[in-house]
């Protein structure tokens, strides 16, 4: 199996090999910004940026980038010693001899909507621009293989490195969050606008006396992947203090706390 990179990460950003994380950073904010689709800007080029901010910004993807000789010698070397350890038959050594591996890091709005990514890969013979299609529901450290992608070299092996998340956290198919609700929700109920990962608002129901810390469900509202069952999204409500109480209230409150 051969290791290929992909090339020209620091040229697509902007910066040099020497560059900072926090330059990094700002190349990436800056051409986002002008790239984004959202904002009339080419999906293609702003594919190219993320996958390079996605590989730049991580230290060891980062590490593993900027050393690719390094890793090819080291490969011959240690090739036939790892085929002998793990007693690897003719039929597979040729299998995996004919595959070449790459780490994808992406994040979790492309694990909900799947869809295609432009790869440009780079080897011994040249670089080539793959296609994939990235499954919906794709787990964090699984591999993929596409068959043969890659012409002269043949399949193509996907390890998927999930990006962490500003608002949901990721428990299988399921996803969790949290919101702040202040006392008087939690205690006479409320619904509550929320926003799903794939940016549509929903209607939260939280039932009068629902306590602090309590988990609600939205079903269906999860992770989709084919041949499982469609995910549930929980939302974890949070007690907060309003930051004014008026005064009939703590009149009421103070009838019923000390029978006044």
């Amino acid at each position: 199996m051969y290791n290929y990179v992909v090339k020209d990460y620091y040229q697509i950003l902007g910066v040099n090999n020497k560059a900072s994380a926090s330059d990094i950073k700002k190349a990436y904010r800056k051409l986002a910004g002008r790239h984004h689709p959202d904002r009339g800007g080419d999906a293609d080029e702003f594919k190219k940026i993320q996958e390079a901010y996605d590989v730049l910004s991580n230290p060891q993807t980062r590490q593993e980038y900027d050393n690719p000789v390094r890793q090819h010698q080291r490969f011959d070397d240690i090739l036939d010693t790892y085929f002998r350890a793990h007693n690897v038959n003719m039929h597979q050594r040729r299998q995996q001899m004919h595959s070449a591996r790459v780490t994808l890091w992406i994040n979790l709005e492309d694990v909900a909507t799947g869809g295609s990514r432009i790869m440009t890969l780079g080897g011994m013979s040249g670089s080539n621009h793959v296609e994939i299609n990235i499954p919906k529901g794709v787990s964090d450290d699984e591999n993929i293989r596409y068959p043969n992608v890659i012409p002269g070299v043949g399949d193509l092996v996907v390890n998927f490195r999930l990006n962490p998340h500003k608002v949901f956290h990721r428990d299988g198919l399921d996803l969790w969050c949290e919101k702040p609700l202040n006392f008087w929700e939690l205690i006479v109920g409320t619904e509550l606008p929320i926003k799903d990962i794939f940016g549509n608002t929903v209607t939260l129901k939280v039932p009068p006396n629902t306590k602090p810390g309590s988990s609600l469900r939205l079903r269906g509202k999860g992770l989709e992947r084919e041949k499982y069952n469609t995910g549930d999204m929980f939302v974890k409500v949070r007690a907060t203090m309003p930051s004014e109480i008026p005064q009939e209230i703590v009149d009421i409150l103070n009838k019923i706390v000390h029978n006044k």
